[in-house]
């Protein structure tokens, strides 16, 4: 398995237990238990888990772009709620949009009526939020379930078929170099399809977000029409985005 693997399969792992020791990693992806604590301290570089004593454990958990079966609501959810309100200034009826899966675009998916609408999304509980409202045509891509997204080859080749008009994309990480970031190459392969069979793409991303940096890159900056942000990003990481040529909105 190759150091990149490895890494996903680590984040994986934490993300469904929150908590690992290194004898149960260097078990389960059969390396020593020196390569593990060297994996553990990449991924502490990157701030995507935390060294203790014997192991390791989830920086922000609410940050990875993934919902835990256990954990429909996180936290931030001011910033959430503030980012869904803007977002839906920009969806009329009769719109073909893709709602990533994620906890802000999950807030989008409450806070939408029920009107002429059809909804790309792969993410359970947006579909859950969505089924009652009858005038929702609810499109869902095949795939795999990983947690509360379906995944895999399937929903790649299904979204690559559509003709979306517009997409909120989520991201663990905004990052001015490295762009829109995640731990996955499932997950990224996806958000990749929905990116490239849109006419419009919207990053949703709280304001600490901004800054942070994943292990893959799905879409540079660029590839964007606008990133909506909550009104907590500081003035002046939003004026370097700006400068960058990058459209924040905040309100």
């Amino acid at each position: 398995m190759n150091p990149l693997r490895r890494y996903e399969t680590i984040m994986e792992i934490l993300l469904a237990q929150k908590e690992v020791t290194v004898n149960e990693l260097s078990e389960r992806l059969d390396v020593t238990g020196k390569t593990i604590r060297e994996d553990l301290a990449k991924l502490e570089e990157k701030g995507l888990l935390v060294r203790i004593h014997g192991g390791a454990m989830l920086a922000q958990s609410d940050q990875l772009g993934i919902l835990s079966a256990k954990e429909p609501i996180v936290k931030h959810a001011d910033q959430k709620s503030e980012i869904a309100t803007i977002a839906l200034r920009y969806i009329q009826q009769r719109d073909i949009i893709a709602l990533d899966g994620g906890s802000t675009t999950l807030e989008i998916a409450r806070r939408l009526d029920n009107q002429p609408l059809t909804v790309v999304t792969n993410d359970l509980y947006i579909i859950s939020e969505l089924l009652p409202k009858e005038e929702i045509r609810l499109v869902v891509p095949g795939g795999y379930r990983t947690r509360n997204m379906l995944v895999g080859p399937e929903a790649v080749a299904y979204v690559n078929s559509l003709n979306i008009q517009k997409s909120f994309i989520s991201a663990t990480g905004v990052h001015l170099q490295h762009g829109f970031t995640i731990y996955t190459s499932d997950h990224a392969d996806y958000k990749r399809a929905l990116i490239a069979s849109s006419a419009t793409v919207y990053g949703v991303a709280d304001h600490y977000k901004f800054g942070q940096c994943a292990l893959r890159t799905f879409a540079s900056l660029s590839e964007v029409a606008m990133i909506i942000t909550d009104s907590n990003l500081p003035a002046e990481t939003a004026k370097q985005y700006r400068d960058a040529g990058i459209q924040i909105v905040t309100h």
